[in-house]
C-alpha cells in the first residue's frame, strides 16, 4: 500500500493533475490497484459540464496511466526514470464517472522489454466497469 506521500515521491504530477489518491495493492512487476476519489471540487467540473458534471474521459485515462506509472516506477531497476504514455489501445468507456464516485483502478503488466511496457487497465465504480484499455509506456531517465 502507498499513501499520498509515497505517491508524490514516485510521480512528478502535482495539483491539479495528480489523479491517484492511494495505492491499495502493489505487486511490483505484476499489478497495482489504486483509487481516485472524484469530488465536485475538481477544477475540471467548472467547465465539464457545470449543469451536469461528468469526469472527462481523457482524465479517467490519465488516472489509469498514473496508477500504471506508479507500478512501473516502483521497480528498483526503474529508479531515476519517468514513465511516459506511448500509446492507447482497445479503450472503451462503459459508464459516466460523476462527482462522489470512487474510481478503483487496477493495472496489470502484460509485457515489458527494456524501457517499453504494455499494461491492461480497468477503472470501476462500485464494481461496475467504467473504462478499460491497454496502454504502452516508455521509460526515460529524468533530466533537468
Amino acid at each position: 500500500m502507498m499513501d499520498i506521500n509515497r505517491i508524490l515521491k514516485t510521480l512528478p504530477h502535482r495539483y491539479p493533475f495528480l489523479l491517484v489518491d492511494r495505492i491499495l495493492e502493489m505487486e511490483p512487476g505484476k499489478r497495482a490497484v489504486g483509487i481516485k476519489n472524484v469530488t465536485i471540487n475538481e477544477p475540471f467540473f467548472q467547465g465539464h459540464w457545470p449543469e451536469m458534471p461528468v469526469m472527462p474521459g481523457v482524465l479517467i485515462l490519465e488516472a489509469m496511466c498514473q496508477v500504471g506509472g506508479v507500478l512501473l516506477l516502483a521497480q528498483a531497476d526503474n529508479e531515476g526514470k519517468q514513465a511516459y504514455i506511448g500509446g492507447l489501445d482497445k479503450v472503451r468507456f462503459r459508464r459516466r464517472v460523476l462527482p462522489g464516485d470512487q474510481l478503483l483502478i487496477e493495472v496489470e503488466i502484460l509485457k515489458t522489454k527494456g524501457d517499453i511496457g504494455r499494461v491492461h487497465a480497468t477503472a470501476k465504480v462500485n464494481g461496475e466497469l467504467a473504462t478499460e484499455g491497454e496502454f504502452v509506456f516508455a521509460l526515460s531517465p529524468i533530466t533537468e
